[in-house]
């Protein structure tokens, strides 16, 4: 029986459907929004429902970046089987370390902790121990790894994040994003038994405990040199003394933003400060007539800004900046290296195709699997001798932690070796 063409094309081309996971919105919180607790008795009665609670803690953070100066918290959100969910007004009530105590030998989970340790830690929050969601979905090779995106994957919830970078210094708190704050914990300990599940499945559990363990014990970033130098677009201002106006007008910044409690950036931006270094006006005139100046609140306050221009100008020839930065204690950027070093920029190469393909191969990005600047580090200036232990010891040295040591050590001794 003959078939018609027709039909047989029709049939070739037919494909079959691609569904979309089906994501669940998820708008209320089960036990619906709590008060916020702002006085020492509520805070005890959470702090009591808390330390009855089972199982790990889900713990969140919110700050005020953009708004306010520094990186304090504003509402610390907390939820616990058995005793649902707390949302603390860290202003009105600045020492919680009875609650940390209540929950020692508990774990914590987050979501990017790296971001909220330090700002709870200011308010004696300090967990034993972590179970970080965004670092393990990085360790499992996710795609997306924010906590939409990993509630979205392991649950079939759409979580919503529109208030994500709202002002949380506003007091009272409006109900939505009270409402808002409180979804943000209120399914991450199931996120996180499944994340779990998933490392153990893929065998990086040991990877992951060690990871979280590095994050929590982290020590404060030390203070960074001459900060102002990372003013944004610094790059056009070439002439010492037009750097000394750039330094001078960050400091006076700096100043008069902590005083007022508002973010650098909203007193004054980077882009009015390389303007001004740009144009070295004389008067506060000369000032305001800049574009970069046109704002209410800078031409408000342009006496203040004309001053420290006035004092960078005056400066001796011997106090200005020098038009280099500080001296770097580790390499050169690798961009120099074929020119000033070939048989390092070998080694770099060497080295970095074997990070890459162990990337590839345990679907773990580059960044996590070893920090580019302790590669750099180490292919600039070997250890000597450049065997897998000399490397193992160079690596744990860096930072590096006990997994990655293992699976790199010997790799990378080998790659040194043959460049």
């Amino acid at each position: 029986m003959e078939v018609e063409a027709s039909q047989d094309t029709a049939g070739a081309d037919e494909r079959p459907e691609v569904t979309a996971p089906v994501v669940v919105p998820l708008l209320e919180p089960a036990d619906g929004v709590p008060p916020v607790v702002a006085t020492p008795a509520a805070l005890a009665a959470t702090i009591a429902a808390f330390a009855a609670g089972t199982g790990p803690v889900a713990v969140d953070a919110e700050r005020a970046s953009g708004y306010r100066y520094g990186q304090r918290t504003y509402l610390v959100q907390l939820r616990r089987e058995d005793a649902g969910t707390a949302l603390v007004d860290p202003i009105a009530l600045p020492d919680l370390s009875a609650l940390s105590e209540a929950l020692v030998g508990v774990e914590w989970v987050l979501h990017a902790a790296s971001q909220d340790l330090p700002g709870l830690a200011e308010q004696g929050l300090r967990p034993s121990r972590i179970f970080d969601t965004e670092l393990a979905a990085r360790l499992l090779g996710m795609e997306r790894v924010g906590l939409a995106a990993v509630v979205a994957d392991t649950l079939g919830l759409g979580l919503a994040k529109e208030h994500s970078a709202v002002d949380w210094s506003t007091r009272p708190l409006p109900a939505e994003w009270l409402r808002y704050a409180a979804l943000d914990v209120e399914v991450l300990v199931e996120v996180r038994q499944v994340l779990a599940e998933r490392l153990a499945v893929a065998g990086k559990a040991e990877w992951a405990r060690q990871e979280f363990e590095a994050v929590r014990t982290a020590p404060p970033p030390a203070p960074r040199t001459e900060p102002w130098r990372r003013v944004s677009g610094l790059h056009g201002v070439r002439d010492a003394r037009r750097l000394a106006v750039v330094r001078e007008l960050y400091a006076t910044r700096d100043r008069n933003a902590r005083e007022r409690d508002i973010s650098p950036g909203r007193v004054l931006p980077d882009a009015a400060i390389v303007a001004a270094a740009q144009a070295l006006p004389r008067t506060a005139g000369q000032l305001v007539a800049l574009p970069a100046f046109a704002g209410k609140g800078t031409r408000r306050r342009a006496a203040l800004w004309q001053a420290a221009i006035d004092r960078a100008v005056a400066l001796p020839e011997s106090e200005l900046p020098p038009t280099r930065g500080p001296a770097s204690d580790g390499p050169p950027p690798a961009r120099v290296w074929a020119d000033r070093d070939p048989a390092a920029a070998r080694r770099l190469a060497a080295a970095r195709s074997v990070v890459t393909g162990l990337s590839e191969q345990h679907a773990v990005p580059v960044e996590n699997l070893l920090q580019p600047d302790l590669l750099r580090r180490l292919c600039w200036s070997p250890p000597d001798p450049a065997d897998a232990a000399g490397i193992a010891a160079a690596l744990a040295a860096g930072g590096a932690r006990a997994w990655q040591v293992e699976l790199l050590a010997e790799r990378l001794a080998a790659s040194l070796a043959a460049s």
